[in-house]
């Protein structure tokens, strides 16, 4: 074998290793953008069921207890706005508290128990969305090859977000049964 032949052999492996790390790169970049843009619709969520909380509390106290409402309003707002930083928990706390709501409550709008549920259901999906974008991106540079050539080192892991996202009981009132069969 001829050095003219090695030299060829050395430069279709370099140029593999190219295109595998442009490859990389672009999954990398696209992963990243997967795991935004899964974000703002889990926060968006989140938010979401916040702001229907506030409205329940503020709106119908009587039907879910004056003391329960206190509690319901404040663990929303912070759910909002973490007082001590931690958004896992205060959404865990808040989605505890809802789902301890009887799942029938006299006075309050049909809609707002339906979009409070749904918004539930949304939540999870939301999540999982977003844990599996997580999972993919951290698998990815976990690789051998990923790590040895130090491919988004310098960019932060970005963290899984577990919740404990099982939905409320479904409201038991005469207009839910029949609005969203077909």
């Amino acid at each position: 074998m001829t050095s003219g032949f090695w030299l060829l052999l050395a430069g279709v492996l370099v140029l593999l290793l190219v295109a595998w790390t442009a490859w990389t790169l672009t999954r990398l970049r696209r992963l990243e953008e997967r795991v935004a843009r899964a974000w703002i619709a889990l926060d968006t969520q989140l938010q979401r069921r916040a702001g229907l909380a506030e409205e329940l509390a503020r709106d119908h106290p009587a039907a879910i207890g004056g003391d329960r409402a206190i509690y319901l309003a404040a663990f929303a707002a912070d759910a909002r706005a973490p007082v001590d930083g931690d958004r896992e928990l205060a959404e865990n706390v808040l989605g505890r508290e809802l789902r301890e709501l009887p799942p029938d409550l006299p006075g309050v709008p049909t809609a707002l128990q339906n979009d409070l549920a749904g918004t539930g259901t949304r939540v999870g999906l939301a999540r999982r969305f977003y844990n599996d974008a997580v999972r993919d991106i951290r698998e990815l540079r976990r690789r051998r090859f990923a790590r040895l050539f130090r491919l988004h080192a310098r960019r932060p892991l970005p963290r899984f977000f577990d919740i404990d996202d099982r939905p409320a009981p479904a409201p038991t009132g005469a207009g839910s049964g029949g609005r969203n069969r077909r």
